[in-house]
């Protein structure tokens, strides 16, 4: 499943265009390397999030096409939660 898709059917991102801005931006890695929106994730993939100071890294459990709100967190379990150190 291609990665902009898996964050918006998990919600992670609630929106798929702004999934596929936020990859592009390279704010976004699967297993340590810098993806792109069309980046192919797999299950047990490692995927990093960059969400301003707030870096979330969670691991793929399950991959589905559609998934109700209330079972989207189902599709991935949250490995590590940690803020950046701000830069002046």
């Amino acid at each position: 499943m291609r990665l902009d898709k898996f964050l918006k059917v998990s919600r992670l991102i609630r929106r798929r265009p702004l999934a596929k801005e936020v990859a592009e931006e390279g704010r976004i890695k699967i297993n340590g390397n810098v993806a792109k929106p069309s980046t192919n994730v797999e299950v047990d993939d490692e995927v990093e999030i960059t969400f301003g100071q707030k870096i979330v890294t969670v691991q793929v459990l399950e991959l589905k096409e559609h998934v109700r709100k209330a079972d989207a967190t189902s599709l991935y379990e949250v490995i590590r939660e940690e803020r950046r150190e701000q830069i002046d």
